[in-house]
Order: C-alpha cells, then sequence, then structure tokens
C-alpha cells in the first residue's frame, strides 16, 4: 500500500496566513492578532498589533487551538458547547480550554489537516471572515 505525503503547513505558509489575515484587518479597520500552528499544536507564527486588546493575542491562541483540536471553524462550534450540545462538557476535559468563539479556522491541504489560524480582537464576525480569507488565500 502507498500513501501520498502531505507537505505540512510551513513557516512560510504561517507567515503568508498571519500577512494575509492582518491585511484583511487592516482594510477594515481592525487591530487583532493572529496565531498559526501546525498539526501538532505548535506555534508556528503571531502577530499582535500594538493597537489590540493585549487579551487578543491569547484569544487568537485559544481559538485556532479549538479549530485544530475539533477539526472545525469555532464559528461553526457554538451551539454544541451550549448545555444539551454534543460538546458541553468538552472544555472541561481537555488540559487546555477552547474557545468557542469565531475567528478559528483550520488548515487543510489536500484534504488533510495541516494546522489552523485563529484571529481575535474584532468582532467575533470579523474575525472568521478575517481568519477565513487568510486560509482562502493560501490556496
Amino acid at each position: 500500500m502507498t500513501t501520498t505525503a502531505v507537505t505540512p503547513l510551513t513557516i512560510q505558509d504561517a507567515e503568508a496566513l498571519v500577512a494575509a489575515a492582518h491585511h484583511a484587518a487592516e482594510a477594515a479597520g481592525a487591530t487583532v492578532s493572529v496565531t498559526v500552528l501546525d498539526a501538532g499544536g505548535h506555534l508556528l507564527a503571531f502577530r499582535r498589533d500594538d493597537r489590540a486588546v493585549l487579551i487578543s493575542g491569547e484569544t487568537s491562541t485559544r481559538k485556532a487551538y479549538t479549530a485544530l483540536q475539533l477539526n472545525a471553524p469555532t464559528a461553526d462550534l457554538v451551539d454544541a458547547v451550549q448545555p444539551g450540545g454534543l460538546f458541553h462538557t468538552l472544555p472541561t476535559a481537555l488540559d487546555r480550554p477552547l474557545l468557542f468563539i469565531a475567528g478559528g479556522v483550520p488548515v487543510h491541504r489536500e484534504g488533510r489537516l495541516i494546522g489552523a489560524i485563529g484571529v481575535g480582537g474584532g468582532a467575533p464576525e470579523q474575525d472568521h471572515g478575517f481568519a477565513s480569507a487568510a486560509v482562502r488565500s493560501l490556496a
């Protein structure tokens, strides 16, 4: 049986994702922090605008981690953590807290999960748009 290797998320990819998300945020007049993780959850790139709220860095990292761990955009997971939702108890079951606010998006290549991006600092819908735009620019 042969398997096809998928190119992992590189530092250059991560830097391009950060730049694309920041460009989208600047065009919208928003100040954000951006975090990019590889498939193993390791930090590849990070940027915090000096005008962004300090907590936005932690927020962007937790959004990226959540999107990576659950292989889904965080915007799609909000209802799952409500009482009676599929993941209602999940945030307390993991070592690192998850964050179910829009702005975390998984990154795929050839159908495989290779990392995630998280954007924090704007309105959740904006953050999701900035992260999604960055992922689309990588393709």
